[in-house]
């Protein structure tokens, strides 16, 4: 119902602008919210509809640019779809490197102004993801393998990268669930941490993050993985 009723206010405003009191039509059609969202430098473009409340009844288009640049470019990929996003990741390679992004719409052939991002640098804004962290028991040890998240390229054997190329440090921290206390056991470079436990049979948490000290940023934690010691 509120959708048919924006979708009637709006032809009323094209139809009818000396009657209807409304803002222009292609200024009500304008996306709102345009922003890049960043994990582990897949870089991805949001918005959401203009105040016409047209949702997928618009039709979307993208551009891009460096910073500095005067010409944009158009995303193929995104040129007159439907979605609320578009991967704009290859566009933005160049971590180090600012850029922008922007995006229109068009309906019934009214076309809105652009809406432009904020300057964007990937190697500032990005997220990194916990570790992915498998425990196995080895002679009244626990041993803790570490593996962190992938980044979006691929090397020249066409494997992927991982985001260790540039320099993490791991966090390891255990919690001994009978007394509830958490120690940071470990913090380095070693993506195979051993544990050694003290208690027989008790059981414990172990969590993980990672850190990267050029950024002087960490991830959150990685879910708790709870074992019981041999």
């Amino acid at each position: 119902m509120t959708l048919k009723c924006c979708f009637l206010g709006f032809l009323l405003s094209v139809l009818l602008p000396g009657v209807v009191e409304t803002q222009p039509a292609n200024e009500s059609l304008k996306p709102q919210r345009v922003h890049f969202q960043s994990r582990n430098f897949h870089n991805i473009l949001h918005w959401q509809p203009g105040r016409a409340c047209l949702g997928n009844n618009s039709i979307y288009f993208v551009q891009y640019k460096v910073y500095g640049e005067k010409q944009w470019k158009n995303k193929e990929n995104c040129w007159g779809i439907r979605e609320f996003f578009c991967d704009l990741t290859n566009e933005t390679s160049d971590i180090w490197e600012p850029y922008y992004g922007r995006v229109k719409t068009t309906l019934a052939g009214i076309h809105s102004g652009w809406t432009m991002t904020q300057r964007f640098t990937p190697w500032w804004e990005t997220k990194i993801d916990p570790p992915v962290m498998n425990i196995t028991h080895i002679n009244g040890s626990l041993l803790v393998n570490l593996h962190a998240p992938n980044l979006p390229y691929r090397d020249q054997k066409g494997e992927n990268v991982s985001m260790e190329y540039y320099e993490l440090v791991y966090r390891v921290f255990i919690v001994n669930n009978s007394l509830e206390k958490e120690q940071k056991v470990y913090e380095g470079a070693h993506r195979v941490v051993e544990i050694k436990v003290t208690s027989p049979h008790t059981g414990y948490c172990v969590v993980a993050e990672i850190y990267q000290p050029m950024l002087d940023r960490k991830s959150q934690r990685s879910r708790e993985r709870c074992v019981e010691s041999p």
